[in-house]
């Protein structure tokens, strides 16, 4: 009975030296954080083509854990594409500006945000890219101070669906440029000056 003992401890050894011995010469995952990425002058939409930086609003962006990034000229064309069953990649983690930290006009990419924990606000009455705009914050509090004045609601993650984000083409959002929207803005107010004479 001593040599089975001794025999099972000599083969339960060579099996513990085997697996270690099999571990050796396996690479070790990269565990790699994801985080936000710059989005510069020249970046465009993923989706539509159109030079980010010319939009004002929160952007969004979709970057993978292998490093791919995918850019977009608002939060609501970020939902968009990620809506799209292909694109519900579960290496790919979604980023949006809190607009309680930015300007409206020129977000700042040093206060982006986990878009699955942001709190959003529709708000048509800001100009924004394609789609309806959609605030994004990383507090409640700001997201609610927001929708007091908007006149909207505070909306989670599993709030947005593709028929809010088509409120953007009923309420006539679209693809303008910040300077096509100053133009037709100060062409608006011309309008208005000569229409109360």
């Amino acid at each position: 009975m001593q040599i089975n003992l001794a025999k099972s401890a000599a083969l339960a050894a060579c099996l513990l030296g085997a697996s270690l011995l099999a571990g050796c010469g396996e690479k070790a995952e990269e565990v790699r954080e994801i985080v936000p990425v710059a989005i510069h002058d020249s970046d465009e939409c993923h989706v539509c083509g159109m030079i980010i930086e010319e939009f004002p609003g929160p952007k969004g962006q979709a970057v993978e854990k292998r490093g791919a990034v995918r850019k977009f000229c608002s939060s609501a064309e970020m939902f968009g594409w990620w809506l799209q069953p292909e694109n519900r990649l579960a290496t790919a983690k979604m980023f949006v500006h809190d607009m309680a930290r930015s300007d409206w006009q020129a977000p700042d990419d040093e206060h982006l945000i986990d878009a699955s924990t942001a709190y959003y606000v529709v708000a048509p009455n800001l100009q924004g890219a394609m789609g309806v705009p959609l605030a994004s914050f990383a507090e409640q509090a700001a997201a609610e101070q927001f929708a007091q004045m908007q006149g909207g609601q505070v909306l989670r993650i599993d709030d947005i669906t593709a028929e809010l984000l088509q409120q953007g083409a009923a309420m006539g959002h679209g693809h303008a440029p910040m300077s096509q929207q100053a133009d037709s803005q100060a062409g608006d107010a011309g309008h208005d000056a000569h229409a109360h004479h």
